[in-house]
């Protein structure tokens, strides 16, 4: 597919980008962001520590900058792919909006802008994570693993889970169990949420030659390890309660979705084969979004009303 750049020269001839804000905007992946953003700051707020509100702002402005920059990069880099699957071919390079350059100026400069921020303004311990979660991102998952083996997804995921944990060290300077749990969470309910995608998308990633698991082992193999994954994510989310670290409303709260996570799952492994509609795999990633925020948001709530107990109490 032919690739229009909306460029001009200026009257140097100098090139000059046409790329509006948006389209700079479009390739932090702001979806993604947003998501990275939250669970970065229930790992703040869930912390016993009191964080100073200019501190806390601007740690999370500083990790969602960072996980802006890896989206800019990680577009750099898949732009080839981008540009011959469906979901992702308007994206701004593959669409010729941004120049690949552009992209990668643009995600070097607010990778090293978060980090040294980060440092600098709230602690070097959160600001080394962050470093490491765009290293592992950008490097470990989009140059290697996601086109390398189909378990990309399974140990890419890790790069989604950290936020929680440099949320917490952005309020502690320190990683806790509890923070460990949380990052648990997200790794554990990567694989089953992209892999419903990759259910229905699975011509999409065969175009674009990656190695997605329903490319490689077939359906059915997904369908047993998504099931199986949902037995996984559907106990650790009720862990914080077990271990003491949230109340029992928390507890329920967590312990519904995970049924309802394993629920989805089960109608995904009876999907009959050749359904070419897919509904329970495409109810199972919607669904999955609702898991993930629902069990960050009770966590959030649960860690405020007792943080608001302990201050009445005194």
């Amino acid at each position: 597919m032919a690739v229009v750049h909306h460029n001009r020269l200026d009257d140097s001839g100098i090139v000059m980008s046409e790329a509006t804000a948006g389209d700079f905007f479009a390739l932090l992946k702001p979806r993604v962001m947003s998501l990275v953003v939250f669970t970065a700051f229930v790992g703040l707020a869930a912390t016993p520590v009191a964080v100073n509100p200019l501190i806390a702002i601007i740690a999370i402005l500083s990790i969602a900058v960072g996980a802006g920059a890896s989206g800019a990069l990680n577009m750099w880099y898949d732009a080839d792919i981008d540009r011959v699957m469906s979901r992702t071919a308007s994206r701004p390079i593959p669409a010729g909006r941004v120049q690949p350059g552009e992209a990668l100026t643009f995600g070097l400069v607010l990778s090293a802008l978060s980090v040294l921020t980060l440092g600098v303004l709230v602690n070097w311990p959160a600001a080394a994570m962050l470093a490491f979660t765009i290293f592992f991102y950008v490097v470990v998952y989009t140059m290697w693993l996601k086109r390398a083996t189909p378990q990309n997804i399974v140990i890419g995921g890790a790069a989604g889970a950290f936020p929680p944990m440099i949320g917490w060290a952005a309020a502690t300077g320190t990683i806790s169990l509890e923070s460990v749990i949380l990052f648990l969470i997200i790794f554990l309910w990567t694989p089953p949420h992209f892999w419903a995608l990759a259910l229905f998308k699975s011509e999409d990633y065969g175009r674009a030659g990656i190695p997605m698991m329903p490319n490689v082992a077939g359906h059915a193999s997904t369908k047993r390890q998504i099931f199986a994954y949902a037995l996984l994510v559907a106990p650790v989310g009720v862990l914080p309660w077990v271990l003491g670290y949230t109340s029992a409303a928390y507890g329920i709260v967590a312990l519904a979705l995970g049924v309802g996570f394993v629920w989805y799952a089960w109608k995904v492994l009876a999907m009959p084969a050749g359904d070419a509609r897919m509904r329970p795999a495409k109810a199972l990633f919607a669904y999955s979004l609702l898991y993930l925020f629902g069990i960050f948001a009770a966590y959030l709530a649960d860690s405020l009303v007792a943080r608001w107990m302990v201050l009445a109490g005194a």
